[in-house]
C-alpha cells in the first residue's frame, strides 16, 4: 500500500473554506465560497476513489498507537456519499438560511463537520476513528443550537449527553481491543486471534457489544434513540437533513468497523452478541415506524422514520451474511438520498408556507407540485416500491436474513421489515394523499403557488432522479458493495 499525501486534502479543504466563509460578511460571497468548496470536495474525493487503496500516517502517538488515514473500499463508499449529500444540501441551504443573521456561523460548522466526517470515513485505525467521531459530535452540535431557542438548547444538551454516553461506551471497548487484539489497525476479518485473547473470549464479546450499543447511539438504536426526534424539529432543515441522512451513518460506520474489521464476523456469528444486536435492530425498526405513524409534527415524523430506517442498515450488518452486508451498504446510500430529500421537502414547505404539522398540509400538492412530487418519489423508495432504489436494498436485506439460517430470526427479520414498510406507506403516503387530494370540501379560492426557488428545487430533483435510477440500474453499486463484502466475509 502506497503513501498518498492527497488524503489530507478532503479534511483540510472544508476547514479552510469554513473559516473563509465565517469571516466573509457579504452573503453572496459566502455562498460562492461554500458551494465552490463543496463541489471541489466532491471532485477531490471522486478522484481519490478512482485510485487504488492508499494510506497516510499523520503522527505516531506511541510505538503502537498512531493517527493515520487510509482510503479503503468502505472509506470510499462513505466518503463519496458524504461529499455528494453535503453538496446537495449545501446548495439547498442558501435559500433556507437567507433570513438567518447567523448564517456565517452555520456554514462554519457545516463545513467543519464535513471535514470531521471525511476524516472519519478515511480513518486507518480505531484511535483515528474515535478522534474524528468525537470531533464530528462537537462540530455538529452548533447546527442543532443554530436557532438558540429554549427548545434548541434543550435538544442540543440532549444530543451532547447521548453522544458522550455512547462514545464512552465505545472508548471502554477500545481499551480492551488494544489489550487483547493484535493491532488497532482496521483489518478485514478482524484483529482478534485465539492467542491474543486466550481465556478472555467472553470479555471481548461483551466489549464488542458495548461498542455496538455505543456507536448505535448516533445511529438511533434503541434504547438511546431519543436525541433524534428531539433534535430534528428544532434544527434548521438543512441541519436536519444531514443529521438524518448522513451523520446517523457515522454510527453505522463505527458498528461496521467493529464487527468486520476488529472483532471479526466469524468470532461473533452465532453468539449472544449477534442475536442481542439483531433483536435491538428489529425492535428499533418497528418502534420507529410506529412512532412515525402516530406523529403529527412533520419533521418529527421524519425523525422517527430515521430511527427505523437506519436500523434497517444495522440489521443487515447483524446478519453477518454477504447478501445482508451488501443490502446494508446499498441502504446506506439509498436512505441517505431519500431522507435528505424528505427533510428538504419538509423544510421547503415550512419555509414557504410556515406549516409544520401534517394535519395542516391539505392541498399542499397544489401549491408546491414539484416539491411534493419529489416527496412522493422518494417516499416510494423508502417504502420499497419497485422500480425505486429502496426496493433493491430491502430485497438484499431480507435475503440476508433468510440466508443466515438463524432459526426464528430468519423469518422475524423479513416479517418486521414488511410490517415496517406497511407503516412507512401509512405515514408517508398519507402526506401525499392529503396534499394532492384534499377533498371536495377544500377551498381552492385562496390557494397561492408557493414553490421555492431553483436552489431548493434542484437538489431535491437530483436526488429524486437518483433514487429512481438507483433502482433501475443498481449493477455498479451492487458490484462495488459485493467486492467489499468478499474481503470481510
Amino acid at each position: 500500500m502506497h503513501t498518498n499525501f492527497a488524503l489530507v486534502f478532503p479534511v483540510l479543504l472544508p476547514i479552510a473554506a469554513g473559516f473563509a466563509a465565517w469571516k466573509t460578511h457579504e452573503r453572496k460571497t459566502r455562498n460562492i465560497i461554500t458551494i465552490a468548496a463543496l463541489l471541489a470536495e466532491l471532485l477531490l474525493v471522486g478522484i481519490l476513489c478512482l485510485q487504488g487503496e492508499s494510506e497516510l500516517i499523520l503522527w505516531n502517538l506511541t510505538a503502537d498507537l498512531r493517527v493515520g488515514l487510509r482510503f479503503d473500499g468502505v472509506g470510499k463508499w462513505f466518503g463519496l456519499l458524504i461529499a455528494a449529500m453535503w453538496a446537495c444540501v449545501g446548495l439547498y441551504s442558501f435559500t433556507y438560511m437567507e433570513h438567518d443573521h447567523q448564517d456565517s456561523r452555520f456554514y462554519l460548522f457545516y463545513l467543519l463537520t464535513l471535514a470531521a466526517l471525511q476524516g472519519l470515513s478515511m480513518s486507518a485505525n480505531l484511535v483515528t476513528m474515535y478522534m474524528f467521531y468525537e470531533l464530528m459530535t462537537l462540530l455538529s452540535l452548533p447546527m442543532v443550537l443554530q436557532e438558540k431557542t429554549k427548545e434548541a438548547i434543550a435538544a442540543g444538551i440532549k444530543y451532547l449527553l447521548y453522544s458522550v454516553l455512547g462514545a464512552s461506551m465505545a472508548l471502554f471497548g477500545i481499551f480492551l481491543f488494544w489489550k487483547y487484539g493484535t493491532t488497532l489497525e482496521f483489518t478485514a476479518g478482524g484483529v482478534l486471534t485465539a492467542e491474543s485473547m486466550a481465556g478472555h473470549e467472553n470479555l471481548m464479546r461483551a466489549a464488542a457489544f458495548l461498542m455496538l450499543v455505543g456507536f448505535g447511539v448516533k445511529a438511533g438504536l434503541f434504547p438511546l434513540h431519543g436525541w433524534l426526534p428531539t433534535a430534528h424539529p428544532v434544527a434548521p432543515a438543512p441541519a436536519s437533513a444531514v443529521l438524518s441522512g448522513v451523520i446517523t451513518k457515522a454510527g453505522v460506520l463505527g458498528s461496521l468497523r467493529v464487527v468486520y474489521y476488529l472483532a471479526g464476523a466469524d468470532f461473533l456469528r452465532g453468539s449472544w452478541v449477534q442475536y442481542a444486536w439483531m433483536g435491538l435492530t428489529l425492535f428499533t425498526v418497528f418502534l420507529g415506524s410506529m412512532m412515525a405513524y402516530r406523529e403529527d409534527l412533520f419533521k418529527k415524523r421524519l425523525a422517527y422514520s430515521t430511527v427505523s430506517q437506519v436500523s434497517y442498515v444495522l440489521f443487515g450488518l447483524s446478519t453477518m451474511t454477504e447478501m445482508g452486508f451488501v443490502g446494508a451498504l446499498l441502504h446506506i446510500v439509498f436512505h441517505s438520498a431519500i431522507k435528505n430529500t424528505l427533510f428538504m421537502s419538509a423544510g421547503a414547505v415550512i419555509h414557504q408556507t410556515g406549516k409544520t404539522k401534517v394535519s395542516e398540509l391539505r392541498g399542499i400538492g397544489k401549491q408546491m407540485p414539484v416539491t411534493m412530487w419529489c416527496f412522493v418519489i422518494v417516499s416510494a423508495g423508502l417504502i420499497g416500491i419497485p422500480p425505486t432504489a429502496g426496493f433493491i436494498s430491502k430485497w438484499y436485506l431480507a435475503g440476508g436474513a433468510v440466508a443466515m439460517e438463524a432459526g426464528a430470526f430468519s423469518w422475524m427479520g423479513p416479517a418486521t421489515l414488511l410490517l415496517s414498510a406497511i407503516l412507512t406507506a401509512g405515514y408517508l403516503l398519507s402526506v401525499a394523499i392529503r396534499g394532492f387530494f384534499p377533498g371536495t370540501d377544500f377551498d381552492y379560492a385562496g390557494l397561492e403557488k408557493a414553490e421555492p426557488d431553483w436552489k431548493m428545487l434542484v437538489p431535491m430533483l437530483v436526488l429524486a432522479v437518483a433514487v429512481l435510477l438507483g433502482g433501475m440500474f443498481p449493477g455498479a453499486l451492487i458490484g462495488f458493495a459485493s467486492s467489499i463484502a468478499s474481503l470481510v466475509l
